[in-house]
C-alpha cells in the first residue's frame, strides 16, 4: 500500500507532476464519488461528477492553495459545486421536459414556499461562518460525513471537527432564532 502522505500528494499535484492526477485520484476518488453519489442517488450521475471534479481540479491546480486548506477539502468543494451544476441541471430537463410533453409552458411558482426561504436564509448563515467551519458543516450535515472521515478528510483533530460542528450549530441557532427562522 503506498504511504505517501497528504501533503506529499498535494506537492506533486501542485507543481503539476505527470502522475499526480493518478495520485489523487487514487487517495480521494472513492471520497469525491461517494458524496456525489449521496447526493445525486445514480450511479452514471455520481461518475460523471466525479470525472468532472478531478478534470476541473486538474485544470484549475494552480489556485489551490495548501496554506488555506487540504487537498482533501479542496476537492470536496468542487465537488459541492459539481453537484449543485448537476441538480441544476436535472431541473432545467425536467423543466423542459414537462414542456415538450404537455405542450404548455410550465410556470414559475408565484412565491416561493416557506420552506424555500427558509433554507436560503440557513445558506446564507452558512456562507457567514468561518471557512473552516462552514467546511465543517457541509460535510456533517450535506455530504453525510462522520466525524472520524471529516477529521480525515480536512487533516483536523477529531475533537476539533466536534467544536466546530458545537460552535456552528449554537451560532446558527441564535442567528436563526433573531431573524425569526423556523427549524
Amino acid at each position: 500500500m503506498d504511504r505517501t502522505s497528504d501533503e506529499d500528494v498535494s506537492g506533486v499535484f501542485s507543481e503539476g507532476h505527470p502522475d499526480a492526477l493518478q495520485l489523487v485520484y487514487e487517495r480521494f476518488g472513492s471520497l469525491v464519488y461517494s458524496i456525489a453519489l449521496r447526493s445525486l442517488g445514480a450511479r452514471p450521475d455520481a461518475e460523471d461528477v466525479a470525472q468532472q471534479v478531478f478534470v476541473s481540479a486538474w485544470r484549475s491546480r494552480n489556485s489551490f492553495d495548501p496554506k488555506r486548506g487540504t487537498l482533501g477539502g479542496w476537492l470536496v468543494t468542487i465537488t459541492r459545486n459539481k453537484v449543485a451544476d448537476a441538480l441544476r441541471e436535472r431541473q432545467r430537463e425536467s423543466r423542459v421536459l414537462l414542456q415538450v410533453a404537455g405542450g404548455a409552458t410550465v410556470p414559475a411558482p408565484d412565491a416561493p414556499s416557506d420552506q424555500v426561504v427558509d433554507r436560503i436564509v440557513l445558506a446564507d448563515e452558512l456562507a457567514q461562518l468561518p471557512e473552516s467551519q462552514r467546511l465543517v458543516m457541509v460535510l456533517a450535515f450535506y455530504s453525510d460525513l462522520t466525524h472520524e472521515q471529516i477529521a480525515k478528510v480536512l487533516g483536523l483533530p477529531l475533537g476539533t471537527v466536534k467544536s466546530h460542528i458545537r460552535r456552528s450549530l449554537q451560532r446558527l441557532r441564535s442567528r436563526l432564532e433573531a431573524d425569526g427562522v423556523s427549524y
